[in-house]
């Protein structure tokens, strides 16, 4: 299992937009998540930034993301949801999402 931290930013101006699209998450996009083993996914939000966890559980996370992208109603998803968000401008190359180092973890 691998742990992920990511960041992005939130339009201040989407904000109540963004925090009702996921409070009824389409149930395809759920099945998705879970059939490309990410599990234990919660996003945060403090002054319009949001941090998002989740495990992956998977043994091939680049083919399990391959599959999450095609899948049609994700897409529209992100199409709702990809417009509320600013990217950080130091994410790397092919990022959203800024993926975060984990410094600490305690079990």
């Amino acid at each position: 299992m691998k742990r992920f931290g990511q960041v992005i930013r939130l339009k201040p101006e989407k904000a109540g937009e963004y925090i009702k699209h996921h409070q009824t998450v389409w149930p395809g996009v759920l099945r998705m998540i879970k059939e490309c083993n990410i599990s234990n996914y919660s996003i945060y939000v403090k002054d319009f930034v949001l941090f998002a966890y989740f495990e992956y559980t998977g043994n091939n996370f680049d083919a399990d993301m391959k599959k999450m992208a095609a899948h049609n109603e994700t897409q529209q998803w992100w199409d709702v949801v990809k417009p509320l968000m600013e990217p950080l401008k130091t994410r790397k190359a092919g990022e959203f999402w800024a993926d975060m180092e984990e410094i600490f973890h305690l079990d």
